[in-house]
């Protein structure tokens, strides 16, 4: 009888030809020196506030702030531009979190990240303000109420805190980025369309002088969210040159801006007077800031305290203006304390302040309304 031996080794697959996939560069882990750079925009306008303008802070102080500072209170004027710093780094992190990801969970993130600090400032403030021996005036209980939706500025209600108006600015970006990037898929070539168009549609908003188009396109604001996209494009491949044209024209229309609307010499009763080269020079230095981190050139800036400061900035910029003149009232004319030590302590119970809302509020409050967001039908 013969037998019949059966192979039991199978014939191998013959290996496919590696498909080439072309190279995406992608951001290498939280960018650390951008926290930094946020807290350094948040204290310019720290500075600002309490020693580089007039107004309620002179009843804190008991007199104009440039007599608590003489020599300082100029340099602190242009700490103001410490907003367009903050919106050339929103664009490029609104570019960075909208990439990739579907509309409600960019929806769930950006109202996640704003509202529970902001709920809690605001609800702060009118509470503080309330009280009787604070002598700086509170809004109404209904238009408090209006401020939590966060459109009392189109809505032309009292603001409880004097900062909001750049997070009108954030939102009115957020919803443009939404609809026409992050709805259909963020992509290289629909982030350069939505520059390209937005910069000529902002251009032509400021020459048609509508109101409806300047609340839409912000021409005054929209160089420095276009800039901090054009930086993200950037940092994804820095031989872009199509995203280093888009953050120079944004650089060059963005100085004109903030000269026109903060270029005061020409005003002798100006509480001080910044020049043009000092505020090119400020733009200037936001947009180099962000580029360097764009280009990895402060990535050995990565100590793990800049995250810590990054987290600050939000609620340290939320609170910090009005609770401020609280506490410079209360150390420099009640407790006597030196101008430029109650400069450095408010400054500090601000920062210690925006520690604890961010601890008891945004780290409890952010996660949970995140993920019911993005549960939501």
């Amino acid at each position: 009888m013969t037998e019949t031996v059966v192979s039991t080794t199978q014939p191998q697959p013959v290996p496919a030809a590696p498909v080439q996939v072309a190279p995406v560069k992608r951001s290498g882990g939280r960018l650390r020196a951008l926290d930094g750079l946020r807290l350094i925009a948040a204290l310019m306008v720290a500075l600002y506030h309490y020693g580089g303008r007039g107004g309620e802070v002179t009843k804190a102080w008991g007199s104009p702030a440039d007599q608590q500072f003489p020599t300082l209170h100029t340099p602190f004027a242009y700490g103001c531009l410490g907003v367009q710093i903050f919106f050339v780094i929103s664009g490029f992190v609104i570019c960075m979190s909208g990439w990739g990801r579907p509309l409600r969970s960019f929806f769930a993130s950006r109202v996640s990240r704003l509202m529970p600090a902001y709920w809690a400032a605001v609800l702060l403030v009118a509470g503080v303000f309330a009280l009787p021996w604070v002598a700086y005036r509170t809004v109404s209980p209904s238009d408090a109420l209006v401020n939590l939706t966060l459109l009392q500025q189109p809505l032309g209600v009292d603001r409880v805190l004097g900062v909001d108006w750049t997070l009108w600015a954030e939102i009115r970006f957020y919803a443009l980025f939404a609809l026409v990037v992050v709805l259909p898929g963020a992509t290289r070539r629909r982030v350069v369309m939505f520059c390209a168009c937005w910069t000529l549609a902002a251009a032509i908003a400021q020459g048609a002088r509508m109101p409806l188009l300047d609340i839409v396109l912000m021409p005054e604001y929209a160089p420095f969210f276009i800039g901090g996209m054009g930086l993200y494009l950037i940092h994804r491949d820095r031989k872009d040159a199509t995203a280093w044209g888009i953050v120079a024209v944004s650089f060059l229309i963005g100085q004109h801006y903030a000269v026109r609307d903060l270029w005061n010499v020409s005003d002798p009763h100006a509480f001080a007077h910044r020049t043009s080269y000092g505020i090119i020079l400020v733009v200037a230095f936001g947009f180099l800031a962000v580029a360097a981190i764009a280009l990895g050139w402060l990535d050995r800036a990565n100590w793990r305290w800049l995250t810590v400061a990054g987290a600050l900035t939000y609620p340290f910029y939320l609170v910090h203006e009005h609770l401020g003149w609280v506490v410079i009232r209360v150390l420099h004319r009640s407790l006597g304390l030196p101008s430029s030590v109650t400069f450095v302590l408010t400054i500090t119970s601000m920062l210690t302040l925006a520690w604890l809302l961010t601890h008891f509020v945004e780290d409890r409050l952010t996660p949970r309304l995140r993920t019911a967001l993005n549960k939501a039908r």
